[in-house]
């Protein structure tokens, strides 16, 4: 009997050994993404009755330097190896460091890294997300320096006939202070929403850190929703969880321009802030671009300084009976800008952007008034990476 215990007792170890040496490599126990110490990024994924995982990012291009040509979704998805214990891994090259995204498609689907808990939403696609290094010097990471708030807040519009959502970003100081600050109003591209800007462009770290490091004035940063028919972004409005869209209704027709002075109306009042030009500026993204263009074409004593990242810009737009009186006119509002000699029009594209000959019209419109905007042209496309560094370079020429 003594000699049955033991041998029972011996097996029941020997099988508690085996089964831990198996846990071990089970699902709790594994990490992802990990940073490697050459700044290569290793993606794992317990998934042992998955017949073919792959592994899709905005990081499968790119080794130390980004190719002199590259969009968002120039990158083939790479198959990840698969281990006796049903772990599947994949470690790319060195990247260099940026912020980056990614999702895993496991037999077919697309799905984001269940052992990630850092998402963000594009559209109505989500992703996995990770930093390597800090990303443009470091402005993407958070730091060990004072930190602005972030405030999701709500307005009246009445020309749009809603109360609607924003993003609004005061700076470190803000709240114990009695001074005014200059303010930006940073607009998002088409399919975006009030939160882009703090999501996908880290602008509230940008922020931050260039406010610490002495390179950009205090500012307070207005992000608001640029789909003038919605109240907010998916799942944030009275209509609840709705789908999200590429393009919205009354989107790009005037509209949204029409309605801006509501917004200024609300900052001006609610928060502590300048009020005069040389303390506003305006930026976008794409449709922002255009959304801040036409804007400031409309509006010429409102802002100093302009910013136009990828922007489109319909040159069209000065014809037609049936358009907005926002587009019409489009040569006149241009000269009456220019004459009103805003400190700063700036301009960033990437070389294989597909708004590239829009940017080249706008540039002709500026070059006819022979009002001498600054330029950055860089590699890549219409894409997050860009346009980051270009809120990073222009906040940085702000209110000087």
């Amino acid at each position: 009997m003594k000699r049955f215990i033991l041998f029972f007792a011996c097996l029941t170890s020997i099988s508690l050994v085996a089964a831990q040496e198996v846990l071990n490599w089970k699902d709790d126990e594994i990490v992802s993404p990990v940073v490697n110490a050459d700044n290569s990024l290793t993606i794992s994924l317990f998934a042992p009755n998955a017949k073919k995982v792959e592994l899709t990012g905005n990081f499968l291009y790119a080794g130390k330097e980004i190719p002199d040509k590259y969009a968002d979704g120039d990158w083939s998805p790479q198959l990840m190896n698969k281990d006796t214990n049903g772990r599947w891994t994949l470690t790319t090259a060195p990247l260099k460091p940026e912020f980056y995204s990614y999702n895993l498609i496991v037999d077919g689907v697309k799905i984001t890294d269940p052992k990630n808990i850092y998402m963000v939403r594009d559209i109505g696609n989500t992703y996995s997300v990770t930093l390597v290094g800090g990303g443009v010097d470091g402005l993407y990471a958070v730091k060990n320096v004072p930190h602005g708030t972030v405030r999701k807040v709500w307005y009246d519009s009445p020309t749009a006939g809603l109360k609607r959502r924003m993003t609004v970003y005061t700076p470190a100081g803000y709240e114990t202070s009695k001074r005014s600050y200059p303010v930006l109003y940073l607009l998002h591209g088409m399919g975006g929403d009030e939160n882009a800007w703090e999501e996908l462009g880290r602008a509230t770290q940008i922020l931050d850190n260039l406010i610490a490091e002495g390179k950009a004035e205090p500012m307070v940063v207005v992000m608001p929703n640029g789909n003038i028919s919605q109240e907010a972004a998916p799942g944030e409005g009275s209509r609840g969880f709705v789908t999200a869209a590429m393009r919205y209704p009354k989107t790009m027709d005037g509209n949204f321009e029409k309605a801006f002075p509501d917004i200024i109306r609300f900052v001006e009042k609610v928060y502590r802030v300048k009020k005069d030009k040389a303390n506003r500026a305006i930026a976008g993204l794409s449709m922002g671009g255009f959304h801040s263009i036409y804007t400031a074409l409309n509006n010429p004593d409102t802002f100093d300084y302009i910013g136009l990242f990828s922007a489109a810009f319909n040159q069209m737009a000065k014809d037609g009976d049936s358009l907005s009186p926002i587009y019409k006119n489009i040569d006149e509002k241009f000269k009456t800008l220019c004459k009103k000699s805003p400190k700063l029009i700036w301009i960033g594209i990437g070389k294989d952007d597909f708004l590239s000959h829009d940017d080249e019209n706008l540039r002709a419109a500026l070059d006819k008034e022979s009002y001498k905007y600054a330029y950055l042209k860089t590699k890549g496309g219409h894409t997050w990476r860009n346009w980051r560094e270009y809120l990073a370079t222009f906040a940085q020429k702000l209110f000087k």
